[in-house]
Order: structure tokens, then C-alpha cells, then sequence
């Protein structure tokens, strides 16, 4: 895989990282998007709620990009709708899969998802292919999503359907990134981070028993300190791993890498 190391030059006043990060968080406004909403329906009986802009007609041949958000995004991040906008003045249709319970409605199982989890996204593309024989696939992933989309591209080997990729701002050693929002100011994140987490794990309380699925009551959930604790007593647990750090063990993209055969772009910044 080639590495490029292009020279970036910020804009006036957003040198520092940091800023480069809030700013568009909070001041990027982006027009309202006319968006199609599909709820694709999962074999474990939970579902994902699909947006699409410029759903293609049938028989054309109109390429699709297939977005990923980060973690506890959705499709009203700031990142999201630029992209959207850029696709379509481009002439591309693009859909965003929604990981479980981020679209805005409750999933309907007591799991969510993580860094990892391919199995939604390949049966989501899997029906893409299927109803769209005519229109070329490409996927863009950010963060959370550009790991899961890397390692779903790793998997696939020369068997995926997409034509090319984009991975953007990925953590593709799940353990170092987890580390590291919890050092500095970075903790800022964590904690704006871990309040989404954290809401919505105390919502499936009042649809499952969570509390002997995970053995915390909800005042427990509440006082999870950390991105890494939480991943150790919720999200490791919920899907099948022994721990968090087994978790971001087998999740990171960066061992997958090597088995990728789609030509993909893989974006980070040096800071």
C-alpha cells in the first residue's frame, strides 16, 4: 500500500488540532438535505435505519457511495451532511448506514455495536449489490467506521464489491486510541463521548435486563469513568469478548490492512 505525506496548511486562526476539531462541531452549518429514509431489516431480527440523497432510479447506473459515521454519530454530524453535499453536487447517490440505535430510534436488541463489526455492514452491502446490479459501489468510513470499513475490506480480500474506499481519521489500534483520549485534553472528547455512550446503555434498561445481561444496574452505568472501562464492562461483554482489551485486540484495522485488495485511500492528520 502506497504512503503519501502531502503538505496541509490550515486555515487562518485553526492551527492547533484542537481547533481544527470543535470548530467545524460547532459552527459548520450545512443546508437541510432531502433524504430518504430505508429501515433495513437484520437476520437477528434488530434493523438499521438507512439515509439516503438521490436514491438512484432503477436501471441506472448512477454510482453509489456508502457512508460509515464515528462513534455515536449519525446523520446530522457536521461531516456527514459535508459529505453528503459533496457527493451529490457531484452527481453521486450516497447512503448512510446507521450503526444500531444512532439513527435516533432504540435498536431492538440488547447489543449496539463496535469498532468491529462488520456483519451489518456486509449484509447491508450484500443488498446493495443485489438491488443496485448496474450501479458502482465505494465506500467512505470516518473514525469508528473507517476501522470497521478497513477491516470489512480485509475480510473481503479480492471479494468486495466496492470499487474503492476511503478510511478517514480511523483508530486502527483500538487500544492506543482509547489510551490516548484519556490523557490531556483530549479527555474533552472522552467525556463528550462517553455521555452519548453511557444515555443510551441506560435507555435498554427499560426493554431489557441489562442488569443481568452485564451485571451493573444503571447508577453503575452512570459512573463509568472511561471510553476503555466502558468498552471492558458493556461493550466486550455484550458481544462476545473476554475483555476490552481482547475487544480492541481483535477489532483493530491496522492487522487487516495487509489483506485489503481495493484500492483505498486511507486519510490521517500527523497531529
Amino acid at each position: 500500500m502506497k504512503k503519501t505525506d502531502n503538505t496541509f496548511t490550515p486555515a487562518f486562526g485553526l492551527k492547533n488540532g484542537h481547533l481544527q476539531t470543535l470548530y467545524p462541531a460547532f459552527f459548520r452549518k450545512c443546508k437541510p438535505l432531502n433524504m430518504d429514509i430505508e429501515t433495513f431489516e437484520l437476520d437477528d431480527g434488530d434493523f438499521v435505519q438507512c439515509h439516503w440523497v438521490n436514491q438512484p432510479e432503477k436501471n441506472s447506473n448512477t454510482p453509489i457511495v456508502v457512508l460509515f459515521h464515528g462513534l455515536e454519530g449519525s446523520y446530522k454530524s457536521p461531516y456527514i451532511q459535508g459529505m453528503m453535499h459533496a457527493l451529490d453536487h457531484s452527481g453521486y447517490s450516497c447512503v448512510l448506514m446507521h450503526f444500531r440505535g444512532c439513527s435516533g430510534k432504540i435498536n431492538r436488541q440488547p447489543r449496539a455495536y463496535h469498532s468491529g463489526d462488520t456483519a451489518d455492514a456486509r449484509a447491508w452491502i450484500e443488498n446493495l449489490t443485489k438491488r443496485f446490479e448496474l450501479n458502482p459501489l465505494f465506500g467512505i468510513g470516518y473514525s469508528l467506521g473507517g476501522n470497521m470499513l478497513l477491516k470489512l475490506l480485509g475480510e473481503w480480500k479480492k471479494d468486495s464489491p466496492f470499487k474503492a474506499a476511503v478510511s478517514i481519521s480511523a483508530p486502527m489500534q483500538l487500544d492506543i486510541s482509547a489510551n490516548t483520549i484519556n490523557k490531556g485534553f483530549s479527555k474533552i472528547y472522552q467525556r463528550h463521548l462517553l455521555e452519548h455512550l453511557k444515555f443510551s446503555l441506560v435507555q435498554k434498561y427499560q426493554y431489557h435486563d441489562m442488569k443481568k445481561l452485564i451485571g451493573m444496574d444503571e447508577n453503575d452505568v452512570r459512573n463509568i469513568p472511561t471510553i476503555w472501562a466502558f468498552d471492558d464492562l458493556y461493550t466486550a461483554k455484550i458481544h462476545g469478548f473476554q475483555t476490552a482489551k481482547n475487544y480492541y485486540k481483535c477489532s483493530s484495522a491496522k492487522q487487516y490492512v495487509k489483506d485489503i485488495q481495493t484500492p483505498t485511500l486511507i486519510i490521517h492528520a500527523l497531529d
